[in-house]
């Protein structure tokens, strides 16, 4: 249905400017240039303010990217502002010229046809969370590159580590009792193993952060309740929730699963039809630590001591979910392997199910959980 009483501004942002366009309301309604704004608070409110009029609803919509605030600006203002899934917008595959003053007109006009996707938008809080949970990943990555360097360097000179278990407290005592014939290698392998060590304090710091801020933030109690499956612990339900946000927008899991790129990938036409791989669209991240917790599920269900302590005073019915998850993906990723599929297969199919187990337990009536 259309809105007659409506202008559709888009936005096509940068770090200074932005480009803006306006469509009026109706299928042949004109769709002009405006021109360049500053990116400051200031020059924006004076564009809203310069475009309302009595009567006239405001649309403003912009691809999603690393300039944010403008969403919560604009309707601070009190304005509608959609942010847009860039991957989703339509391209014409023959248009190979692209300028802000087209991208901006052409985000007004299809924003007005209805053909623009909605991303979901945080809350100041929940955004904050956020960056939180991926500094603590970035550190991790971090972590594991300076590992992976000082392993390469030993392994340039022959050191081989006798042991089963790398970066335990027997291989910093291994790694500190190494010579080498040159002080050149010796000082390589000490800065090394300083750079590992500040990022694994660093790792540490964050995940201590982490847990303070659950003190206060709204969705603690959903993340508590999530760390009743199995292998799932906080970083891995904090993840779930901060990227995956509000999940009641969410009908049913298969939405979820999908909008993860859990759900296999079709080209089918006529009587054909073709299956591949997962689509692997979404939020990278929930898909990595659910791939990672799934392999948890390889083992028979038990109940372990530590998940029992954990989850006992949660609702009856968060322990019946996850009882009946794990009993399912259990037998699932077990019966994967039997019909002859990589456990990595096995072990994709388990996580999209998991998903969708996570889903139910974060629908439950969010009520303090009490210890």
């Amino acid at each position: 249905m259309e809105d007659n009483n409506a202008l559709f501004v888009g936005l096509d942002v940068s770090k200074d400017r932005h480009a803006v366009a306006v469509a009026e309301s109706g299928r042949n309604g004109e769709v002009r240039y405006l021109g360049e704004i500053s990116s400051d608070n200031a020059s924006v409110g004076r564009l809203v303010r310069k475009l309302a009029r009595p009567g006239l609803r405001l649309r403003f919509c912009y691809e999603a990217g690393p300039t944010g605030g403008l969403k919560r600006e604009i309707e601070a203002l009190g304005h509608e502002c959609a942010v847009i899934a860039p991957s989703l917008i339509p391209r014409k595959p023959g248009d190979r010229i692209k300028t802000n003053r087209r991208d901006a007109e052409k985000l007004a006009r299809l924003y007005r046809a209805g053909e623009l996707t909605e991303i979901w938008t945080p809350d100041a809080a929940h955004e904050a969370m956020r960056d939180l949970i991926r500094a603590r990943e970035a550190a991790v990555k971090d972590r594991t590159r300076k590992r992976q360097e000082i392993r390469s360097f030993l392994l340039r000179h022959g050191k081989i580590f006798p042991g089963l278990k790398a970066w335990g407290t027997k291989y910093f005592k291994w790694m500190h009792g190494l010579s080498f014939a040159y002080s050149g290698q010796q000082t390589v392998l000490q800065e090394l193993i300083v750079a590992e060590a500040q990022c694994r304090e660093r790792v540490l710091r964050l995940e201590k952060a982490i847990e303070d801020s659950m003190l206060d933030w709204p969705l603690a109690p959903v993340v508590e309740r999530l760390q009743a499956l199995r292998g799932v612990r906080l970083i891995c339900a904090a993840t779930f929730m901060v990227e995956v946000g509000d999940v009641r927008r969410f009908t049913n899991p298969r939405q979820l699963m999908a909008y993860l790129g859990l759900v296999p990938s079709e080209r089918s036409t006529g009587d054909a039809v073709r299956r591949g791989g997962i689509t692997k669209t979404g939020n990278a991240r929930v898909r990595r630590v659910l791939a990672e917790t799934a392999w948890t599920y390889r083992y028979p269900a038990k109940l372990g001591k530590r998940k029992y302590f954990a989850s006992r005073h949660m609702p009856e019915v968060v322990r019946e979910i996850a009882w009946k998850a794990q009993a399912r993906l259990t037998k699932r990723y077990r019966a994967l392997v039997a019909r002859g599929k990589r456990s990595t297969v096995a072990v994709t199919a388990v996580a999209r199910e998991l998903a969708a187990f996570m889903w139910a337990i974060a629908r439950i009536d969010n009520q303090p959980v009490t210890t």
